[in-house]
């Protein structure tokens, strides 16, 4: 059995609010810790959009992903934070004092004063292209961590949500060409965003599936239907990237007796959920009122910690004056 690890405060998942949650409590002084199901800090953001722009952080016009997240662990290092990475959070038990004793997986053993949830999502798991699994890794792929595996390549994106109008944007400059298809003519994806890809050289067809792969070593040609008509085309492309979206799974957190709401955890204005000492923030909570942004994580993150420090020691304040001053 791995020896217990003592910490003040246990962050469980790594990403932006987490790694923001981090900074903070070293910056109210307590000690830290940050456990992750992923190999890597960064959550969401570092595994499925690491070249990314990302638009909506107060400061920045716009910095990709991993910017964004090599900026986060950089902050959070001044905490000098103890990382369990590719650890998943599978157990919880209060102690009588009111502490908290966290197991990984793995067998990993976090004793905790307070924990703070940050998991994002949860576990995601993309949406499968039906038929194609013979091509994953073959030129068939669900997310673009590297553009530039895709430059100079015809590529055929699926899809037509955000992830899909934002690589069709982003590869429109690298690659040889790029067509997106979509089985409706509504996208979920950002106005804004869509009208751009719109008025590109990106070709977007509607009412558009895909009919089956060819290929012996790698993806050379993609049939594709119009689901109104049957029309048949075929289209001459080397990479496929199906943006279909993806599953989440909340895991071994649905067994801790959190009050939950379709997937989310349910807090209060503190970020406190029903269990005592345990908080949350970021894209795993839910409240009247929620908007899940990176922004509003980060706020939910420094709310998280200075509640999290006054329930640690109930002499703290609750505001410890601004970081600037420090």
């Amino acid at each position: 059995m791995t020896d217990r690890h003592q910490t003040d405060l246990l962050i469980i998942g790594a990403g932006p609010a987490g790694l923001y949650a981090a900074y903070y409590a070293g910056f109210r002084g307590l000690t830290v810790t940050l456990m992750d199901s992923l190999p890597q800090p960064g959550g969401q953001v570092a595994a499925m959009y690491p070249e990314k722009l990302i638009y909506d952080v107060a400061g920045f016009p716009g910095i990709r992903g991993q910017a964004l997240i090599d900026n986060c662990v950089e902050q959070a290092a001044k905490a000098d934070p103890t990382y369990f990475l590719g650890h998943r959070a599978e157990d919880l038990v209060h102690a009588e004092d009111g502490s908290i004793l966290v197991t990984s997986h793995k067998g990993q053993q976090v004793h905790a004063k307070a924990v703070i949830i940050t998991g994002g999502i949860g576990t995601f798991t993309p949406r499968p292209l039906p038929d194609a699994e013979q091509y994953e890794g073959r030129g068939l792929r669900y997310f673009v961590p590297k553009l530039d595996e895709l430059a100079g390549l015809d590529v055929l994106i699926v899809g037509g949500g955000d992830s899909a109008f934002d690589w069709a944007q982003a590869l429109e400059q690298i690659a040889k060409s790029v067509t997106l298809i979509h089985r409706r003519d509504t996208f979920r994806a950002h106005e804004r965003t869509v009208q751009e890809v719109l008025a590109s050289t990106v070709s977007v067809r509607t009412h558009t599936e895909v009919a089956s792969i060819h290929g012996e070593d790698g993806i050379t040609s993609v049939e594709v239907f119009d689901n109104r008509t049957d029309e048949r085309e075929r289209l001459e492309v080397q990479a496929v990237v199906a943006a279909l979206g993806f599953t989440a799974d909340l895991g071994p957190l649905t067994r801790w007796g959190l009050q939950q709401h379709k997937r989310h955890i349910v807090v209060d204005t503190r970020m406190a959920t029903n269990l005592p000492r345990v908080f949350a923030a970021g894209d795993i909570t839910e409240y009247d009122g929620k908007v899940r942004l990176i922004a509003v994580g980060f706020g939910e993150a420094a709310t998280a910690v200075n509640n999290a420090a006054t329930a640690i020691d109930p002499k703290a304040k609750l505001f410890p004056g601004h970081s600037s001053a420090a």
